[in-house]
């Protein structure tokens, strides 16, 4: 796999790919971030872009994780306090994913976020913004998206001052944070400063086939005991044949293949075919839609994977 097909594997947009490859075509060490609010357990959603932090860092990135407590703060995800303690453990848990300590540059918001130079962007943003555009640009982020706080549109001006402030070239994030990223790449040369280059991962469904909600409990936090990882896996929706918002599948494509060497092995009674081994997502998923794949077989091995794959985070977090 080179270069550009290790950053590019498994996201669902770039602007502007064009961008990209002349990043990579001039610059040895680029440096790119993830902004994660600090509001509760790290679950698979976050581990998706964790994993593209991952390829990333081992493309020749220079990675920053942006503990974003004052973000939480702003989006009435606790107090001070509550966030800053939420923000060592998200920490640890990424630390605990693979991301390497020693090229790992992990940034508090509370750190830099309060000081004089970067409110006076932030103010200087909100100038050029209308409360339309802000408000738009948090819908898919805001807690209280029907009656939003004057918080909530503070949210998108700082995001947006984050990526100059941590002078990264490479802004990653969830397909839902695509509307703060546009903003940034607006907004910031009209202050004189960079536009970023924005990379966005799709987001998985919960494990009812709706979307990923902590408040929902249709996800698997990364430092669920293996019983309990196993459980969520054999309940969830898998329709026979069915790959539009199947989790199970997801699962096994943006978390499984990408960290598995060699592939993800189905294992299953002589009777049943025996056990099937994929090199890549795309012939398990053939399979799985011919019917070959029984929803039951391939839960079985997903969950055994998954179970692998965090227990270097459960030890850490235990």
């Amino acid at each position: 796999m080179d270069r550009l097909e290790l950053v590019t594997r498994n996201t669902e947009e770039i602007v502007t790919v064009e961008e990209l490859k002349a990043l990579l075509d001039n610059k040895t060490h680029p440096r790119c971030y993830v902004g994660y609010e600090t509001s509760g357990k790290v679950h698979l959603g976050h581990m998706l872009t964790a994993n593209k932090l991952l390829d990333l860092q081992n493309a020749g990135f220079d990675v920053v994780v942006l503990l974003a407590d004052l973000h939480a703060f702003l989006n009435e995800k606790g107090s001070l306090e509550e966030v800053r303690k939420i923000a060592d453990y998200n920490r640890d848990c990424f630390m605990a994913l693979g991301l390497d300590p020693e090229k790992t540059e992990f940034v508090y918001g509370t750190d830099y976020q309060l000081q004089p130079e970067y409110m006076l962007k932030i103010l200087q943003m909100a100038r050029n913004t209308t409360l339309n555009r802000a408000r738009r640009s948090m819908d898919e982020v805001s807690r209280n998206s029907e009656n939003p706080m004057v918080s909530q549109m503070i949210y998108p001006l700082m995001q947006a001052v984050d990526i100059a402030d941590l002078k990264v070239d490479l802004a990653v994030g969830g397909i839902d944070q695509r509307k703060i990223h546009m903003l940034a790449r607006e907004e910031l040369p009209r202050l004189g400063l960079p536009a970023p280059i924005c990379m966005h991962t799709p987001l998985i469904p919960g494990l009812d086939g709706q979307k990923m909600s902590s408040s929902k409990g249709n996800n698997i936090a990364v430092d669920e005991p293996a019983e309990e990882v196993a459980k969520k896996i054999k309940n969830a929706f898998c329709p026979a044949k069915v790959v539009e918002d199947n989790p199970v599948l997801a699962i096994c494509k943006y978390h499984v293949f990408p960290r598995i060497e060699g592939g993800m092995t189905v294992k299953r009674p002589a009777k049943f075919g025996g056990d099937v081994s994929y090199q890549n997502y795309e012939a398990l998923e053939a399979d799985f839609v011919s019917g070959a794949m029984h929803p039951q077989d391939l839960k079985k091995a997903a969950a055994e994977y998954m179970i692998e794959i965090l227990a270097p985070v459960r030890e850490k977090m235990a």
